[in-house]
């Protein structure tokens, strides 16, 4: 599948004025680094269910997304989908090792990321050894993140998962949006039982028995944590 790319802006956007770049790749990067980084990108726009690229594609471009949320999933040999992971503002999209995309990625509402071509990017780090160990830190989040994912999709409860889910995309927002018991929720249920490892029936049963238990109350575009210590309870069982 070829990258769906919507609108591409030109090169020379101020990375100094990002409103992502305190906790995006080019944080370590001081002011000269970063009038000579802006020009490596050029700024991509995505639509809704838009593809940045696919699994097993070779890796020609990494990006770093400034706004909106990206699923990203791979395809069982049944056809079957199991969504891995989701990129928000500051997470820093493409690298691997084999040179091909190990997953894909599709926006999930409207997107907006930069776009290094990777020869060029490879080129720019290779004398900033603070950038590679920027990335190196994003690597290990990611990391992290994988194997809390892992743990997700165990041995746990229709509510376990729902309730760790919510309180962990509740937590990687917090940078973004501070905090809030309300928690906006962009992907649909079934994106959310793709990431669970639960169908769709679950997942939308699980909300419903959490909200007349008064845990929880089911709000336009999202959720708000009625008792977050029950969930916090539910999550950590």
């Amino acid at each position: 599948m070829k990258p769906s790319v919507v609108t591409i802006e030109p090169n020379g956007h101020f990375c100094s004025d990002c409103a992502v770049r305190d906790f995006a790749v080019c944080s370590s990067l001081d002011p000269a680094e970063l009038r000579e980084f802006e020009h490596l990108g050029r700024r991509v726009h995505f639509a809704a269910s838009g593809t940045a690229f696919s699994e097993e594609d070779i890796t020609t471009s990494f990006y770093n997304v400034l706004e909106g949320v990206m699923r990203l999933y791979k395809l069982l040999p049944d056809g079957r989908r199991q969504i891995v992971g989701f990129a928000l503002p500051g997470d820093f999209l493409g690298m691997n090792v084999s040179g091909r995309h190990n997953f894909s990625a599709d926006a999930i509402v409207a997107v907006t990321a930069c776009q290094f071509a990777k020869a060029a990017f490879g080129r720019f780090i290779e004398a900033r050894p603070h950038l590679l160990r920027r990335i190196n830190e994003l690597a290990i989040r990611e990391l992290s993140h994988a194997r809390d994912h892992m743990v997700l999709l165990g041995r746990r409860s229709a509510d376990e998962k729902i309730a760790a889910f919510l309180l962990g995309w509740r937590e990687r927002l917090f940078s973004l949006k501070g905090s809030s018991d309300t928690v906006p929720l962009p992907m649909s249920r079934q994106d959310i039982a793709d990431y669970l490892g639960l169908t769709i029936e679950t997942v939308s049963r699980t909300f419903t028995k959490l909200e007349r238990r008064g845990v929880i109350e089911i709000i336009h575009g999202g959720i708000s944590l009625l008792d977050p210590a029950q969930v916090e309870a539910l999550a950590a069982a």
